[in-house]
């Protein structure tokens, strides 16, 4: 059901203004936590891999329901979806606040994934069912600008709010904007649906929360296990073939969430399998190089937050070019381009210690801005334009997926590189002079470990496992680079998705 038709101009901004402001809410809650980090583990004496769970059991959460989020809105109404997942998402951020066990904070960082995953794809949904077409790809590339922006800005306003109080005050900001939210929902935005819209793959859902959470809680407790322990190998392997199961039941069911057909077009594959690897590489980087910049080098919460400007300041410009240079030189050329230049980024960051200047550490956050400019709207373009019109939907709900997951496994991936070789590398010897209990707690975390008379020990094997986290991650978006031009090579000239679904290059699943 739309209501573009009925809606007036005013109606339309104050729906845009009111939708944006949700999906800010949701989105910059995935990194606005990484700042506090160091005061968390002071305060909780949490471990670092509690503080990967603290990081990742939200951005899980969030991506393993982004797609059944969006289906319960569309079904049941987006307007009830968002004020259902806001006042979730406000409720879990209240009970954090209160937050003294570490454990009790993952939880409600899980509960306020939950939240997010009904908020995020009902902003989307109401802006293209309430703005006439004429109107709704300008608010749709304002919605995008949003969401890519809200991480950055989320890092800025929780690296302010602790210059002069602790880290719950984070969660205080996310109760106003949730609340403020609220509010405009409940006045401004229409009620919209689409009642024909088929039951929820109920055992889809379940297979995938099942699957994800399996793989990533083995991967994070890996270097506390064992990496080649049976828990972790069995836990693994079981995750996978969970998840297995999951797509071989979606080829079997009439309205899937994901339909694995899409990947047999190499441009949705390619768009995929890019923007996945970007934000692994993203939001892993910004886990791992906030507590770099506070423990390893001493900077405030402000300053550390503020040190990752040039990246933004790299990013934005090249998002506005990258589609006019992907028409003149194509999206092959621009998408490798800019996966050469986060390769690039990340192996210059990775050469950080904690005598490095600051000028080093923009030598490698100007290439890594820059590339994920130029990757991103390439890549999500490739995904939108290789299926008709009447599955753009599915595109969309693709990218949010590819981009939360990629989020949630490289946190969970590169967290637990960083948390082996930390151990690995601070000593028995380093630590023989410590009590017992002490020595344990100063191998679980740096920020512990930096009270210490091992700091500087300990700040040595911190570096060391970013550098090798980081060097993994530059590995995997190097591979994804040359299989995104192997992909887009296979891809044949450019016509529309119209011209490509009259040829039966679509299975008769897609077409709807």
């Amino acid at each position: 059901m739309t209501v573009a038709a009925q809606s007036s101009p005013r109606m339309h901004r104050a729906v845009l203004v009111v939708s944006c402001l949700a999906l800010a809410t949701v989105v910059a809650a995935v990194a606005s936590l990484n700042v506090a980090l160091p005061s968390i583990a002071r305060e909780t004496h949490g471990t670092q891999t509690q503080l990967s769970w603290v990081i990742d059991a939200y951005a899980l959460v969030f991506a393993a329901l982004l797609l059944p989020g969006g289906a319960i809105g569309d079904r049941y109404g987006r307007r009830r979806a968002l004020l259902a997942g806001l006042a979730i998402f406000g409720a879990g951020s209240v009970a954090a606040m209160t937050a003294a066990d570490i454990n009790l904070l993952i939880g409600m960082r899980t509960l306020l994934g939950l939240g997010a995953a009904l908020v995020m794809p009902a902003t989307l949904s109401t802006i293209t069912s309430t703005f006439p077409g004429e109107q709704k790809a300008r608010a749709i590339g304002i919605w995008a600008g949003v969401a890519g922006a809200s991480a950055v800005l989320g890092l800025l306003a929780s690296g302010l709010l602790l210059e002069w109080w602790s880290w719950r005050a984070v969660f205080g900001l996310n109760v106003v904007l949730a609340v403020v939210a609220v509010v405009g929902v409940a006045r401004v935005v229409p009620e919209t649906s689409d009642p024909d819209a088929p039951r929820l793959d109920v055992v889809g859902v379940l297979l995938t929360v099942v699957g994800l959470g399996v793989l990533v809680y083995s991967i994070i407790e890996a270097p506390t296990a064992g990496w080649t322990s049976a828990r972790t190998l069995v836990g693994v392997v079981a995750g996978v073939v969970v998840l297995v199961g999951f797509v071989f039941g979606e080829l079997r069911h009439h309205a899937p969430l994901i339909d694995p057909r899409l990947f047999r077009h190499p441009a949705f594959a390619a768009g995929t399998l890019s923007i996945t690897v970007q934000f692994l590489a993203f939001f892993g980087f910004i886990f791992l190089v906030l507590q770099y910049l506070q423990l390893a080098r001493g900077d405030s919460p402000l300053i550390a937050a503020v040190s990752l400007l040039p990246m933004a300041a790299a990013m934005m410009p090249c998002a506005r070019m990258a589609p006019r240079v992907a028409n003149r030189i194509g999206t092959r050329k621009v998408c490798v381009a800019g996966l050469a230049l986060i390769t690039a980024g990340l192996l210059v960051l990775a050469q950080a210690d904690a005598a490095t200047t600051y000028w080093l550490l923009v030598c490698g956050l100007v290439p890594l801005g820059a590339g994920m400019g130029m990757a991103m709207t390439p890549a999500t373009a490739a995904i939108t334009d290789a299926l008709p019109r009447s599955k753009q939907g599915v595109g969309s709900a693709m990218n949010d997926l590819a981009r939360e997951l990629g989020g949630a496994l490289g946190i969970a991936i590169l967290g637990s590189v960083l948390q082996a070789t930390y151990r690995g590398h601070l000593t028995s010897s380093d630590l023989a002079h410590l009590p017992q209990p002490v020595a344990d707690k100063a191998r679980s975390s740096l920020a512990l470990a930096v009270h210490l008379d091992v700091a500087h020990q300990a700040r040595l094997a911190f570096t060391d496992g970013m550098s090798a986290a980081l060097i993994l991650a530059a590995i995997a978006v190097a591979l994804a680079g040359v299989t995104v031009a192997v992909l887009l090579g296979r891809v044949p000239r450019p016509r529309s998705t119209d011209e490509q679904a009259a040829a039966g290059e679509f299975p008769a699943q897609l077409l709807g």
